[in-house]
């Protein structure tokens, strides 16, 4: 696999491989628990990185002809 498809598969191990890890009320983070934040977090991250994978992919690019 390419470090690209593992970019992908990162929003998946940071949100649900996670959660175990932060499952806890205290501290707030922006005036939510920690495990709402987190979520919150990765759901924002997730559409970065698919916007970044979807830029850098070479079958996404248009042809200049």
């Amino acid at each position: 696999m390419k470090a690209r498809d593992w970019l992908g598969v990162l929003p998946f191990i940071g949100m649900l491989g996670g959660i175990p890890f932060v499952n806890r009320v205290e501290p707030y983070v922006l005036g939510m628990p920690f495990v709402l934040f987190w979520i919150v977090l990765w759901v924002v991250l997730t559409s970065v990185i698919m916007a970044f994978l979807n830029k850098i992919d070479p079958a996404t690019k248009e042809d200049s002809q």
